[in-house]
């Protein structure tokens, strides 16, 4: 039987990656991701407590603030979502750790790297192909300015290993194939599959999160709660989703494209039929343009503003195309 803990569910992610007790886990996981930029043997959780009162709540962010011995303020966070602030949010968090660092009177060298990791259930970046994407401060010409401020997305949709590969595969794919599969995997199964013993660590955390009534009380909390939000957000794209792409037929032409869109704004009786009429022009703007289609269950991950933004830059590139 497999283990039958998800650790994508942020209360199992933090008490993986976050728990003073297992920080070896915590260090092969950030060494997996920041491979090339000074090992990190030692590191130190700065939030080990867990707020419980907020435990059922579904908009609590449970994330893993940690640093090590080259003095890094390191971020990891799971999202099961893609809300529209998001990129915003973790730029914001990641100049905060950056700019708290500095007192008063103090010298700007005394700054070190602000990095944040967020472990992405849904993609964000539906055309790249990349499973890890390494955001820094760079020119257009990529001159790095500087590399003081980081943000690493780990997509794990994009991940194209097998059982078949997975042990030979990168320390970050292992990672990412753990993630995506441990809640089905057994003990032998993680011996077989994965070299490191931090990541048998890790599936030993997950299953004293079944073992433990308190903790699997709290897990199951967090699931629900996560299911909950993620069955209202397919509900509500399925009640849009047949409207959404016969409006879309209509708006795939240039001259209607517009009137289309303020069309399904008048008519949608919800939020969720907006969204689901955006759903279906995204997916016929994808079509025209010969994109990767996205699924409806992707499309049920985003929330209002992300799939606008989406559809707005797919329309870009249709003008673009016929003004060319």
């Amino acid at each position: 039987m497999g283990i039958g803990i998800c650790p994508t569910v942020d209360f199992a992610f933090k008490l993986m990656l976050g728990s003073p007790e297992h920080t070896n886990v915590t260090k092969h996981f950030l060494n997996s991701i920041l491979e090339g930029q000074g090992r990190i043997s030692h590191v130190r959780i700065l939030n080990p407590i867990l707020d419980k009162d907020n435990i059922d709540d579904k908009l609590a962010v449970l994330d893993v603030l940690a640093t090590d011995e080259h003095g890094r303020k390191l971020n990891i966070e799971m999202q099961t979502s893609l809300p529209g602030e998001l990129p915003q949010r973790l730029v914001y968090y990641a100049a905060c750790l950056y700019a708290g660092q500095l007192t008063s009177g103090a010298s700007y060298s005394t700054l070190r790297p602000a990095i944040s990791i967020c472990v992405l259930k849904q993609v964000m970046f539906l055309q790249s192909s990349w499973l890890h994407l390494d955001f820094r401060l760079r020119e257009v010409s990529g001159e790095l300015l500087t590399d003081d401020l980081q943000i690493h997305l780990l997509q794990l949709p994009k991940l194209r290993v097998t059982a078949q590969n997975v042990y030979h595969a990168s320390p970050t794919e292992r990672w990412a194939y753990f993630l995506g599969n441990a809640e089905y995997l057994t003990h032998e199964d993680i011996r077989r599959l994965f070299p490191d013993e931090e990541i048998a660590e890790a599936a030993g955390v997950l299953k004293m999160i079944s073992q433990t009534p308190e903790n699997r009380y709290l897990y199951e909390a967090r699931l629900k709660a996560q299911r909950d939000e993620e069955s209202r957000m397919r509900k509500a794209l399925q009640d849009g989703f047949e409207k959404g792409r016969e409006e879309g037929r209509e708006a795939g032409r240039e001259e209607g494209r517009e009137e289309g869109r303020e069309e399904g704004r008048e008519e949608g009786r919800s939020e969720g039929l907006q969204d689901g009429v955006r759903a279906g022009r995204i997916l016929l703007l994808q079509q025209i343009l010969g994109l990767p289609e996205s699924t409806l269950e992707q499309l049920a991950a985003c929330d209002s503003a992300w799939l606008s933004d989406l559809e707005e830059k797919l329309q870009q590139q249709l003008r673009l195309r016929h003004q060319s």
